[in-house]
Parts: C-alpha cells; structure tokens; sequence
C-alpha cells in the first residue's frame, strides 16, 4: 500500500500524482475497469480506456453503464482539480446521452471533463466520450457536491 498522504495534496496534485504514479495498489473503479489518467490540468481531465468483452450488454456492444462511469470519473476528477487539499466532493446529478453503440473488440474510448462553475457548495461540469475514429459515443453533465 502507497505510503503518500493523498489527503494532503489539492485536487490537481493527487490527479496529476494518479497520472504519473498510476497506482495500483489503491482499489478504484479506475483499476477495475482499466482506466489512465492522459491529460490532467486545471479544470480538465482526459480519461482513456480499452473496450473489452467483458463490457458487453446482452447486445454484444459496450454496456452503457462504461460511457457514463468515463463520464462520472472524468467530470467528476475534473471538479477535484479545482478543489483544496482535504476538500472533497460527490456527484449530486448525472445526465448522460447516448449517441451510438461501442465494440467490445479493444477500441479506445477517450473521455474528456471540463469544469463549468465551481461555488463554495456546488460544482457543475460537462464530459463527452470519442471512440478512436473521433465519434461521439455519449455526452453528458453532472452536478456535484462540494464538502
């Protein structure tokens, strides 16, 4: 287990230190489904993984529970780089639209969040997900809580 004191970091330096460290003796859903932090700024954070058979829904395509989980761990991680060290948050409120179907054949799917509003108790950002050829694969908002 990492000996580095994460809650002594602000939100963009624990981002940035998932980004280089990429730990992985730390459970996360991150982990779990194979997520990498690759692009991490101010506001902003870029999360990619590979589709597996395992993602599949009885259709054969990415469930779309992967999208929004993207959608929730990218916008959600990008509200935390605008946040003090020991500040937290929750998602309140997730709105995603699906657009098209994804394969489970080990395509890349790229998630971008981007921070809107950050108040003292709310933070509100946008997140969309690309397969490799740059189609939209889902779009989304969230509202989180700040504590």
């Amino acid at each position: 287990m990492t000996t580095t004191d994460l809650t002594a970091m602000t939100g963009l330096e624990l981002m940035r230190w998932v980004q280089t460290e990429r730990p992985t003796d730390i459970p996360s859903i991150g982990r779990l489904l194979g997520m990498r932090f690759d692009e991490v700024e101010h506001g902003r954070i870029v999360i990619s993984l590979d589709t597996r058979p395992d993602f599949a829904n009885p259709l054969g395509t990415v469930h779309g529970g992967i999208a929004a989980t993207l959608l929730d761990s990218a916008m959600g991680c990008a509200v935390h780089t605008t946040l003090p060290a020991g500040a937290g948050y929750t998602t309140l409120e997730l709105k995603v639209n699906y657009i098209r179907a994804a394969r489970t054949d080990g395509q890349t799917l790229t998630a971008e969040g981007t921070v809107i509003h950050v108040g003292r108790r709310t933070a509100t950002a946008e997140g969309k997900v690309l397969d490799e050829q740059g189609k939209l694969i889902a779009h989304a908002t969230t509202t989180c809580m700040i504590f």
